[in-house]
């Protein structure tokens, strides 16, 4: 009872963060439930079955300009062999996906939207298909952990994930990722393996092998998944077990045989589309990014203010620290340990480490395992209980305020996070503008009154020639105006020895027609210092970060001198926005100090 009321507690929290708090379907461009990895996944869909060219990919150029998910062509690259485009991401999300493509499909049209694969009734029905997989997956979840742990327990464990970690993130929110999908995929793996050691039957061996594959075609690094029916059971390594475990399948061995053809079959797809677009059956389409097999990024994943799993998701802490309970008294140890330490070192050996902790999602139906078992700890000692119960709910309040920060005022800036600007924000609903300095420049915010104050340079650009500006100026009779021909502005420099000064203010008034959220778009204010033509320090700030409602405004960048000797400064100012215009006026450097 204390379970399922705890399951429709957070599938309520799930479906008011997914319809309510940010409907991630309403959103437009990079923050469209389409858009960024979302996209590639999905991207096989329209491809196929309604351009019908997914060599060519001759529409992907109107839909990016038009809907604008990513900035440039992500979800595919030119293989100079074949001459044709390639998937960058494998095929697993679109394959779940299609019965709401083909939903949204159907309806577009007669709803009055384009069936381009973008519309708004294919941004909304993927959001939803997310949704009925994350609310299905968690239900089983639960019918799971109950073949194991006590009712109470188990609601305890719902609780935690939900409330606690990032999965509400990727099941209510970002739901088109692959994570919250792989998440349900490893849910019924569990419970088919589970089910299968109870009764071998071909039923249990057929659905084992379609997981693995779907799982495998997802995400290949997923093929691990296959640890788990291999290794159920076994609660501790010796030649016995061994011995028991071969015979097993020996005896087995056509339902062996049955699950690794079921799973080929699965994985097999992806094999032929490749074979398709490349001519070759194997294509590593992460072309670039790759693996540190031999010095993985442990640490720095789990623990880095920039984007660490646990520094971000502390609840998950309570997955390590049950791994003590659970290898005195769980149940199947060597599949649940093995496959968590050999899952974290595959995620942190990636070298794109500060994707952060959403590629341990998935394995959040193993990982709460452990968890199960120091709750169930928790119920039996009351000093856990002391340490344990304020602990959960801190964790629960920063999950909260991470999932609030990220989508509802943006303070929470995944992939650009620093130790000295979470110092400054943590807990918090508002912030100084200020305080958004330290994204940019991490610990070169100065708070004080500058003394000393000395003008350098000045720039109202009167005379320059450079300005492209058809707006009114903001001052005089002329300001300097980028726009998408001209994103850049010229270099600004001028000589300078710091002396005794040791800071410099770089300020100018700026203008925007149009506001400009999306942090990859934002203008930048650069200071730059060199020696003898040698850049030995750049520091920069995100302009459109200050700029509200369109205004006017007066923006600084305050830079503490370098200590390697420097000769000259250069100014220089970059619209990263494509289509909106960034005016600048006044340009003015000062020395000062503190």
């Amino acid at each position: 009872m204390l379970s399922r009321i705890s399951y429709f507690a957070c599938a309520l929290l799930m479906l008011y963060a997914s319809f309510s708090f940010y409907p991630k379907w309403k959103q437009g461009n990079s923050e469209a439930t389409i858009s960024w990895d979302a996209s590639g996944y999905y991207w096989y869909l329209p491809s196929f079955l309604i351009y019908h060219d997914a060599k060519h990919q001759s529409f992907k150029d109107s839909i990016i300009n038009k809907y604008h998910p990513t900035y440039d062509d992500q979800q595919v690259f030119m293989d100079s062999a074949s001459g044709s485009y390639i998937m960058k991401y494998s095929s697993g999300v679109a394959v779940m996906s299609l019965p709401f493509f083909t939903a949204a499909h159907l309806l577009a049209g007669a709803l009055g939207y384009p069936a381009d694969g973008f519309s708004a009734p294919y941004q909304l029905s993927l959001q939803i298909g997310g949704v009925l997989v994350a609310l299905l997956g968690l239900w089983f979840f639960r019918r799971f952990l109950k073949l194991y742990y006590s009712d109470g327990v188990v609601a305890m464990v719902l609780l935690v994930l939900v409330f606690g970690t990032n999965y509400l993130n990727y099941s209510a929110i970002d739901t088109a990722m692959s994570h919250n999908w792989l998440f349900t995929v490893y849910v019924f793996l569990l419970l088919a393996t589970h089910y299968y050691y109870q009764t071998p039957k071909v039923k249990y061996a057929v659905a084992i092998g379609l997981l693995i594959g779907l799982a495998t075609l997802t995400r290949p690094t997923e093929i691990i998944s296959c640890l788990i029916p291999i290794l159920w059971g076994i609660n501790s390594v010796s030649f016995a077990t061994i011995k028991e475990r071969l015979n097993f399948f020996k005896l087995h061995i056509l339902q062996l045989v049955i699950t690794a053809v079921c799973a080929a079959a699965v994985i097999s797809i992806q094999l032929i589309y490749w074979k398709y677009a490349s001519g070759h059956w194997l294509v590593y389409s992460y072309q670039d990014q790759g693996f540190s097999w031999l010095h993985p990024h442990s640490y720095v994943y789990a623990l880095s203010f920039k984007s660490g799993w646990l520094t971000y998701t502390p609840m998950m802490v309570l997955a390590f620290a049950g791994i003590i309970p659970f290898a005195m008294n769980g149940k199947n140890k060597v599949a649940v340990l093995i496959f968590f330490l050999l899952n974290y070192y595959i995620v942190s050996a990636w070298d794109v480490w500060w994707y952060g902790g959403r590629a341990m999602v998935q394995s959040y139906p193993i990982l709460m395992i452990p968890v199960a078992a120091l709750m169930e700890a928790m119920t039996r000692k009351r000093v856990l209980q002391v340490i344990l119960i304020p602990a959960i709910l801190v964790f629960a309040f920063m999950n909260i305020w991470i999932t609030y920060a990220e989508h509802r005022n943006g303070i929470y800036v995944p992939d650009m996070m620093n130790r000295h600007y979470y110092k400054a924000v943590v807990g918090r609903f508002t912030i100084n503008d200020e305080v958004w300095k330290l994204l940019d420049n991490e610990d070169e915010l100065f708070t004080g009154t500058p003394k000393d104050k000395k003008l350098l340079y000045q720039n109202d650009f009167e005379n320059d020639t450079t300005s492209h500006c058809t707006l009114p100026p903001i001052s005089g009779t002329q300001s300097l105006c980028l726009d998408k021909e001209h994103k850049y502005s010229p270099n600004y420099t001028f000589a300078y020895r710091p002396g005794n000064l040791k800071w410099l203010r770089a300020e100018a008034t700026f203008r925007r027609p149009s506001e400009v959220w999306d942090v990859w778009d934002m203008a930048q204010f650069n200071v730059k210092f060199y020696n003898k033509d040698k850049e030995i320090m750049i520091q920069m700030i995100r302009i459109d970060r200050f700029m509200h409602n369109r205004d006017t405004r007066n923006v600084y960048l305050d830079v503490r001198t370098p200590q390697q000797p420097f000769d000259s400064v250069t100014i220089l100012l970059y619209n990263g926005e494509k289509d909106k215009i960034l005016e600048a006026d006044n340009l003015k450097v000062w020395g000062f100090n503190d």
